[in-house]
């Protein structure tokens, strides 16, 4: 999920929050923070407080703690809630 408000400053801002029970190893909640603030840095955002936060467990402990399939998957969504936000191509 991702919350978002507008700043009172120039730029975006990010907060990240990974449950322990939604992500149970910390080598998938470090890898997904990781990838958040990845692409946090790569969007043009306009002003905004965002807060990124798991709402569904991501995996189990029966599972790897990160695949290919599970980056793939976090990079699809991450990118999709931050396109979201984007500001339109002609107020930049």
């Amino acid at each position: 999920m991702l919350y978002a408000q507008p700043a009172g400053r120039p730029n975006a801002r990010l907060g990240i929050v990974v449950a322990k029970r939604f992500a149970p190893r910390a080598v998938t909640r470090n890898t997904i923070k990781r990838m958040t603030r990845e692409l946090f840095r790569q969007t043009e955002l306009p002003p905004l407080d965002c807060i990124v936060r798991l709402s569904k467990p991501i995996n189990v402990k029966a599972d790897p703690a990160t695949s290919v399939k599970l980056k793939a998957l976090l990079r699809t969504e991450l990118t999709r809630l931050l396109a979201s936000q984007k500001m339109p191509e002609n107020s930049r």
